[in-house]
Order: structure tokens, then sequence, then C-alpha cells
């Protein structure tokens, strides 16, 4: 009879989380599945209501990789801007936040995490209403319309967390290990090179991909911090699409389709990763 309750209530469980996880699901695929639609539909077709298209083709896809539309002059350019903003968001954020979490952590510097609680309590203040702020920062300092502005903006609001991340992870390596380095004679920085880096190798590829896919997707700083149509990223080129009453709706979900595909792959790659050094530090043993 025990038993019998015990499955009746397992299967309740399960009804349980499918109703709930079934509707999360379509939810979640119901745009993807339109964006695919549009992006195989031929031009005009798109909004015709059907739910899959009568004659599919990849001539969207041709279009936008050879450019042959005047919003795709530069698409090519926009496409490497995204790439080169969202590594070098990722490098610096990666050495500032591991440095960081280094000095704070195992080198135990005065005021370290007064300061980490500081930088943390910027995430009370949503991004959006310091966008201003930073474009007249920018301006003061003559970085408008430069990749740098952007760069620098998106490092700014990335490294209180990713600090936080590395230093909740750091905090769970055993001080011995830091002891026995030193008593060997190690320095700082080899302590820093040879013990620290290797350790946490998880959470810092964890982090890295945080914010390299946080640069990716970000438009509004890039849509305030730069302007040339060659220094813009393709997430901002995407926006151009909207200015027209005849918005070519079959490019543009064809473009976003591709510009989709790179973070997919990244965070698939890196996926264990990003599970095991995010949530580094979440539980005290």
């Amino acid at each position: 009879m025990s038993r019998r309750r015990w499955t009746l209530k397992a299967v309740g469980t399960e009804a349980k989380l499918l109703l709930i996880g079934i509707p999360v699901l379509l939810w979640t695929l119901i745009p993807i599945y339109h964006m695919v639609l549009f992006a195989i539909s031929p031009r005009g077709t798109a909004t015709s209501g059907r739910l899959w298209p009568t004659s599919p083709t990849f001539d969207n896809f041709s279009t936008v990789f050879r450019r042959q539309h005047f919003y795709l002059d530069h698409f090519w350019v926009q496409l490497g801007n995204s790439l080169f903003i969202a590594v070098a968001v990722g490098v610096l954020t990666l050495f500032v936040a591991t440095t960081a979490a280094f000095a704070i952590s195992r080198l135990r510097v005065r005021g370290g995490r007064t300061v980490m609680n500081m930088a943390l309590f910027t995430y009370f203040i949503p991004a959006a209403f310091l966008a201003v702020p930073m474009y007249k920062t920018m301006g003061n300092y003559g970085l408008l319309n430069s990749q740098w502005a952007l760069i620098l903006a998106m490092v700014t609001i990335a490294s209180p967390y990713c600090i936080w991340v590395l230093k909740q992870a750091s905090d769970k390596l055993p001080y011995e290990l830091d002891e026995a380095a030193r008593m060997d004679g190690a320095s700082p920085l080899q302590l820093f090179r040879l013990v620290y880096l290797p350790l946490m190798v998880p959470s810092l590829v964890a982090v890295g991909t945080y914010a390299l896919l946080l640069a990716w997707n970000e438009y509004l700083y890039a849509f305030l911090l730069l302007s040339n149509d060659r220094s813009v990223t393709l997430a901002v080129a995407l926006g151009n699409f909207l200015a027209a009453d005849d918005s070519p709706w079959e490019l543009l979900m064809a473009t976003g389709l591709i510009y989709a595909l790179p973070p997919a792959a990244i965070y698939y790659t890196f996926k264990r990763y990003m599970v095991g050094g995010i949530t580094a530090g979440a539980v005290k043993s």
C-alpha cells in the first residue's frame, strides 16, 4: 500500500512538473519557430499566416551572406565588430575579475570585501538607468563612437558579478595550499599562476563566457555609444531593419538566426563549466 502511495505521489509530482514545463517549453520555442518560419519563407510571404511556407527556401540566407540588400552593406564588418567587442569584454572582464578575486580571497587585502560589496551595490540600479551617465562620461573622455567605449562600459557592468562568483569559488579552495606554496618560497605572482589559476579553470571559463555573451547580446549601450555604420555591432544594425514601413522581415529573421548561432555554440560548448562554475561557492561545505 505504501509503495502504491509513493508511486501515486511520484506520478502526481511528475504531472505537476509537466503541467509547468510544457507551457514554458512552448513559450520558449514559439518565437524561435517563427524566426525559422520567416527566415525560410520566400520574399513577401512571411506574414501570410501559414504555419509552414508552401515553398521553403534558403535564398534569404544567401542574400545575407552576399550582402544583396542595402541594410546588409556592412554585414561582415558589423559581425566582426560584435565578435571583437565580445571577445575583448570577455578577456578584460576575466583579467579584472580574476586578479580582484585573488587579491580579496587569497591575499586578503584590507578593505577588499568592502570594495566588492560596494561594486555589487551598483546592481541595485538598473543598467538602463546608467546608460545616459555612461554616455556623458564617455563623451567627457572623448570615447564616443569608439568601440572601446562599449567595451569599457560592458566590462564595468559585468565585472562586479564576475568578481563575486570567482571570490566565492576561491573561498572553497583549501588555504593550506597557499601556505605550502609560501613555505616553498612562492611569491604572490607564482601562487597566482601555479596554484590559483589551474584550480579555478571551470569558474574562469564560466565567467568569461558569461561576460562574452553579455557583450554579444547588448543593444542599448551599443546603440548609444556607437553611431557609425562601420563601427556598430550587428545587434544595432538589426534594428535598422525596422526603420522602413516595408521592412524585409525574411532578411531580418535570417540575419537574426545567423547572429544567434555563435553564442548558442559557445554556450553548449562550455555548458558544463557554466553550470559548475557559476554555482561554485553557492553551497558551503
